[in-house]
């Protein structure tokens, strides 16, 4: 059976599928515990904390899309029952003495490193504390998982609108127009990203810019509040000093200070750019300042002008199902495999479910789900169904999207996020084949996640790929090389903007937990962080943070994804070199970088590939480029 046809039951039905899967990872302990030392006790575990993330990751997807509010709430009990039985196994002494006894000195390396996280993993829960602090940390853990769905569940179900007239919809695209005659703009991305990017009405840009930053507001604000302080108790029972210390230290970066550096490290090498492009900014606005929402208005009118390049020239050649075929075609040529389409079961009419081939062989599945709907999960994400064995299970996947509904013309930013979560989907299946489920997929240290999906991004901006699928939507005609790179040309204006907020949100992210947040104004440290990292002034009366999701999954780390953006310029410096859709080099990034999943440090991974350690040089060479 596979783990979609989980979604297609009632709630009851739901549950008691959860349930079991909950009750074999008990009994998967008991083995745990009977057993004497051996790798059979490794197995055991890997059995039971595999079926607990399972269950929990089945039902974070079920609460994230399902149409149906009785089932998403399903969802969210079962994930929290997923949720609470891992944290009661990570704090029990019993089975952390058992493990500690298993000899894994004379296996591969893989299973001495999962040994080795294993026991750590131990450690950093607590498991070596006294009763009463067992006793805490559990009931924390247990609080934050539905802290986190309370704070996750009201930006999915705050999506605000505005009315508009009909003068306001002037710059838009005809199709779009033609979709708002009724004048009603939402905050969802379809609606919300090309109105800010083309509407010629800076004051309606104005009031959507400032509704979208008032979603979830002000529920989320108490939420985010109450996460918070139980992140630092948390942390503080650890024996930490604050909870950016504690989820710090088992990353590539290794700590709380390292974060920190970093992050002032990016914004003073985007620091001249960011301001440049400021200026033209200015300039072309013929203002003293620039609001927030003229950015990206008046950066697709410098793109225009300065560069030659609209960027609405390029939707005719991104009609969307010619888009899923180009990754589909650019991958299978990439990785010497094949899509087909199954007959699975699936939660939603507009969800479609495929099988990826090999040699007719199988070796993992997936389901995408890319349009909006009321009560969806609200950007875009790779969620695991089942992590995948070797010999024992296929990995599953699903790749939940929020694109225009289809037949649609597809912004080139919406086919960058493709490819970016599409790499992400790739890394889950082509990882989901380890010896043990415990490092399957995309379980390498957090900090290297998000590499292979944003190196999977340089396709999407390469005319010979582009070139293979996107073609216009009524002649046919392939897109032309010169206006791809007019395109290319026209992205590298407003690159430093970019970046520095980027660093907005991972100094955000980190300085909301590396400190006691008692009495913490987030609203007013986030203003300062706004102004300290980009040139756009707070708002009043806006809470940009409150919505700001990954600071429920991510909690401290959203650097991260420019740390991952330093390794993946580099790994794609030898694709760059031996050819885009050249065989050897994708199958040996295949091997080396995507099928070890997490049975190897992600530094040593990297080695491997490009002969040396990762360097800073591509990524520097990528912020001055243009």
């Amino acid at each position: 059976m596979t783990a979609a046809s989980s979604f297609v039951k009632t709630p009851e039905e739901f549950a008691r599928a959860s349930k079991a899967d909950l009750d074999g990872a008990r009994g998967a302990v008991a083995r745990v515990k009977s057993l004497p030392p051996s790798l059979e006790v490794l197995a055991a575990w890997d059995d039971a904390s595999g079926a607990i993330s399972d269950a929990s990751a089945r039902a974070s997807l079920l609460r994230s899309v399902h149409p149906d509010a009785a089932m998403r709430e399903a969802g969210e009990r079962c994930e929290q029952e997923s949720e609470a039985l891992s944290t009661e196994l990570s704090l029990d002494p019993e089975i952390y003495r058992a493990l500690s006894n298993v000899d894994a000195s004379g296996e591969d390396q893989g299973t001495r490193w999962y040994l080795f996280r294993v026991l750590r993993d131990f450690r950093r829960a607590g498991v070596d504390k006294d009763d009463q602090t067992r006793a805490r940390v559990r009931a924390l853990n247990e609080e934050l998982v539905r802290i986190g769905q309370e704070f996750q569940r009201n930006i999915r179900d705050d999506v605000r609108s505005i009315d508009v007239a009909h003068d306001d919809l002037a710059g838009l695209p005809a199709d779009y127009v033609e979709a708002h005659a009724n004048g009603r703009i939402t905050t969802d991305y379809p609606d919300y990203i090309p109105f800010m990017t083309y509407a010629r009405s800076s004051a309606a840009r104005e009031e959507l810019w400032k509704v979208y930053r008032q979603r979830a507001h002000p529920r989320n604000l108490e939420v985010l509040d109450r996460m918070l302080a139980r992140r630092f108790e948390l942390a503080r029972l650890l024996g930490y000093p604050s909870w950016a210390a504690y989820v710090t230290e088992d990353k590539m970066i290794g700590s709380e200070k390292a974060a920190a550096d970093f992050i002032e490290k990016i914004a003073a090498a985007a620091e001249a750019r960011s301001r440049k492009d400021y200026d033209v900014l200015r300039r072309r606005g013929g203002a003293e300042r620039v609001g927030a929402w003229d950015s990206e208005f008046l950066k697709e009118r410098v793109r225009a002008e300065q560069f030659d390049f609209d960027s609405q020239s390029v939707r005719p050649y991104f009609e969307i199902g010619r888009v899923q075929d180009g990754i589909f075609e650019t991958t299978a040529r990439m990785f010497g495999i094949e899509y087909r389409k199954a007959d699975l079961p699936v939660w939603h009419e507009d969800v479609t479910a495929w099988e990826i081939v090999e040699q007719g062989r199988v070796i993992g599945r997936f389901f995408l789900d890319l349009f909006p709907r009321e009560g969806k999960y609200k950007h875009a994400a790779q969620f695991t169904l089942t992590s995948g064995q070797r010999g024992r299970s296929l990995p599953e996947g699903a790749l939940v999207c929020n694109f225009p509904r289809a037949p649609a013309l597809l912004e080139h930013s919406e086919v960058v996020t493709w490819f970016h979560e599409f790499g992400h989907l790739l890394h889950h299946i082509f990882g989901g084949h380890t010896r043990w489920a415990g490092v399957s997929g995309v379980r390498t240290e957090w900090d290297f996640v998000e590499a292979p999906s944003q190196m999977l991004e340089e396709w999407s901006r390469d005319a010979s790929v582009l070139q293979t699928f996107a073609r216009h939507h009524e002649t046919g005609e392939p897109i032309p090389a010169a206006l791809v790179q007019r395109m290319r040309a026209a992205d590298e204006f407003g690159k430093g903007l970019r970046v520095r907020q980027q660093m907005f949100y991972a100094a955000t992210s980190l300085q909301f937990h590396d400190r006691d947040p008692a009495g913490l104004d987030t609203t007013a440290l986030a203003a300062r962080l706004q102004e300290k990292y980009t040139p756009f002034r707070h708002v009043p009366e806006t809470y940009f943070q409150e919505s700001f999701g990954h600071l429920e999954g991510y909690s401290a780390i959203y650097y991260t994804y420019m740390w991952s953006l330093v390794i993946a310029k580099d790994l794609f410096g030898v694709f760059r070199r031996e050819g885009l859709l050249a065989e050897e080099p994708a199958l040996r990034y295949r091997k080396r970088i995507l099928e070890p999943g997490g049975s190897r440090p992600a530094a040593e991974l990297v080695k491997s590939f490009l002969g040396r350690d990762a360097a800073f040089d591509a990524f520097a060479e990528w912020l001055n480029a243009g």
